[in-house]
């Protein structure tokens, strides 16, 4: 991986103000391994700039709990196949061409542990897109057209004990036992976060906040 730049969030919600500055409509990523902070930091550079910025995250487009199962992936769930990367694609060609109607995105309910359709608008008039996700940089068919419809991408990295902990520390708030959570961290999660560690030279800022966001 690149060395990381420390930078404060201050400074990344100022460059997130440029880049939407830069019109019509700039779509901006954020990525990293799973836990990285990729959410928390998305949110607040959205809530930063206002209503001109929308947050659309990749994890909309996970696939319905039923159709893991039927496909025999739902031990894998969070992997670049149990998402329907093509829906997401197709939307990100949508925000980018601005449309002169709202584009409806779906948001996952992590309370629901499924993707949830219409659930995000974005109207004309917003400027800044922000999307976040694991797998913005994948190179692998289909996933690579994902890099090509983004204006900017920014690999957020963290120290790799932290982020196990924050995920065990989330798998056991949406229900799995302590055993189960850790599991899943070091399994599952940790198998995507090497994956994902592989993309970060195709970001084009690899960036550790000065004073990390709760995960």
């Amino acid at each position: 991986m690149p060395p990381a730049q420390t930078l404060p969030l201050g400074e990344l919600v100022a460059r997130a103000r440029a880049l939407a500055g830069d019109g019509p409509r700039q779509l901006l990523g954020i990525t990293g391994a799973p836990g990285a902070g990729k959410s928390t930091l998305a949110e607040r550079i959205v809530a930063e700039v206002g209503p001109a910025a929308r947050l659309v995250p990749m994890d909309g487009f996970h696939l319905a709990q039923s159709e893991l199962v039927r496909l025999g992936r739902e031990a894998r769930k969070g992997a670049p196949d149990t998402f329907d990367v093509n829906g997401f694609v197709s939307t990100l060609r949508r925000l980018r061409r601005l449309e002169p109607t709202s584009v409806w995105a779906p948001a996952f309910r992590r309370d629901l542990e499924e993707p949830v359709a219409g659930a995000i608008e974005v109207p004309p008039e917003v400027r800044l897109v922000v999307t976040e996700g694991n797998y913005l940089l994948l190179r692998d068919d289909p996933w690579e057209e994902v890099r090509t419809l983004l204006h900017q991408v920014w690999f957020l990295d963290l120290d790799a004990e932290l982020r196990v902990r924050r995920l065990t520390a989330r798998h056991e708030a949406y229900g799995k036992t302590p055993e189960q959570a850790r599991a899943w961290a070091l399994g599952s999660d940790e198998a995507n976060a090497r994956l994902v560690a592989g993309t970060a030279d195709h970001a084009d800022l690899v960036v550790r906040l000065a004073d990390p966001l709760p995960g």
